[in-house]
């Protein structure tokens, strides 16, 4: 057992962090997200300027790929502490009770990136990441148009019969108000769900009706979760080639979500607790869970990918195997099989043991590990589509991948959004108590042994 904790050990008014004590990191990150995002800004929309619907390969093309990249990839662990922020009130956790605050302020982050997504309402953005777009605004439409009837024949004529079979959920207006019902429906959940939590701690006379009224609650917003996740990988990443199309992507994206949100967490609470915080309330026994938990989620991750993989195999339709025909080839297959091995392979023969995920001086790797191999399989993801898109209109012979360097246009996406992350998420954790220290299961979770 890790240790024994009394109500005498929980400080009357939480544990806080000193003042002042981020004010560098979270200073450095403003900075460098403010200035990476004027960046961005003016690559997004003042670069090379293209026939309308004509996407090119050019810088302001390239960038947007990596801004769409960077995006999923810090939004994914977003939504995966949300996903058990929500999970923890659902199930009535106890063991949960001392990270929680840390699922919430992961959570809190989720609705600030709704200004990250802005770009994706431009059709100067647009244009280069989804032909299908593009195919509308050729046979008709106007910037966010609905689809007629001449839109429709005009797109038969153009030998899109597929993308008029999907036009009952492709269509602009549609998709402009599933990106807005993301951010608002679930973005107001989680900032109401986290006040709820946050009261508790000022309440001199603290009961169980916020805690049994978010229970609740969390039975409504696990849905709008599930439609988020879902549909917000479909609508950004799956739709850049919207011929292809797979049952399994939106589980595949949860479980990415699930796993590194976890991982986060972890990481986050290991380095709270080397600087002194979180003693009381944690221990090793919370660790041996939450590996546990990740240890899991790999195997899921897993599981999905190759049942994505095998049923497109399987099945041998063209518009499903394109997907893979474009990622195993020449460098993307190498990268593929990286994945492999490496993101599930490597961290299950690891994480098998008990005694690793208690010991912070082994999950610390294990965790950064996890996120290079997440941002590989973003990177294989979104990536590959960057050169057959941008290089449609070239002339027969010519290479499909973009002439000019990406490299640093994804850092500097990566480093920008990466910034704007860490800018809130650190920012959260100075405005509360680390832990919901009014909670009445608090003692339960700090004497934790599984």
């Amino acid at each position: 057992m890790g240790h024994f904790i009394t109500s005498k050990d929980i400080p009357a008014d939480g544990e806080h962090i000193e003042k002042g004590r981020l004010a560098l990191p979270i200073m450095v990150c403003g900075v460098v997200a403010v200035l990476g995002m004027i960046v961005s800004a003016y690559l997004l929309f003042g670069g090379e300027s293209t026939a309308a619907n004509v996407p090119a390969d050019t810088v302001q093309g390239r960038f947007a790929y990596s801004w769409l990249y960077a995006f999923l990839f810090f939004v994914s662990i977003t939504l995966g502490g949300t996903f058990w922020m929500i999970l923890h009130h659902l199930s009535n956790s106890g063991w949960g009770v001392a990270v929680r605050r840390l699922m919430e302020h992961l959570a809190s982050v989720f609705p600030w990136f709704a200004i990250l997504a802005i770009p994706f309402f431009f059709p100067a953005v647009q244009k280069h990441l989804y032909e299908w777009m593009n195919e509308y605004r050729i046979a008709g439409t106007g910037m966010y148009g609905g689809a007629s009837a001449e839109v429709k024949e005009t797109l038969f004529a153009n030998h899109q019969a597929l993308l008029v079979a999907k036009m009952f959920y492709m269509s602009l207006p549609f998709w402009v108000g599933r990106m807005v019902f993301y951010f608002v429906a679930l973005g107001g959940s989680i900032i109401w769900m986290k006040r709820l939590s946050v009261a508790q701690d000022h309440d001199p006379e603290p009961d169980t009706k916020r805690l049994l009224f978010s229970r609740k609650l969390s039975c409504a917003v696990m849905p709008i979760f599930g439609l988020t996740a879902t549909f917000l990988a479909l609508d950004l990443a799956m739709a850049l080639d919207f011929k292809w199309f797979s049952t399994m992507f939106g589980v595949y994206f949860f479980a990415g979500c699930i796993l590194n949100g976890m991982a986060f967490l972890i990481l986050a609470s290991i380095m709270l607790r080397k600087a002194g915080y979180l003693q009381t309330v944690m221990s090793p026994e919370h660790h041996h869970v939450m590996g546990k938990l990740t240890f899991a989620f790999v195997v899921f991750w897993a599981y999905i990918t190759f049942s994505q993989f095998f049923l497109i195999w399987y099945a041998n339709i063209t518009e499903e195997t394109s997907f893979f025909l474009l990622r195993n080839t020449g460098n993307w297959n190498t990268a593929n099989i990286i994945l492999v091995f490496g993101h599930f392979a490597l961290p299950f023969l690891i994480l098998l043991r008990a005694d690793v995920k208690k010991k912070p001086g082994l999950m610390i790797p294990i965790t950064l590990y996890l996120f290079a191999l997440h941002a590989l399989d973003h990177y294989i993801l979104i990536m590959p589509e960057r050169g057959p898109s941008l290089t449609l209109n070239s002339p027969a012979g010519a290479s499909l991948y973009p002439t000019g360097s990406v490299i640093w246009l994804d850092l500097l996406a990566f480093v920008t959004v990466g910034a704007f992350f860490l800018f809130f998420f650190l920012r959260a954790l100075t405005k509360t108590s680390l832990y919901p220290h009014r909670d009445p299961r608090i003692l339960e979770s700090a004497n934790l042994f599984n």
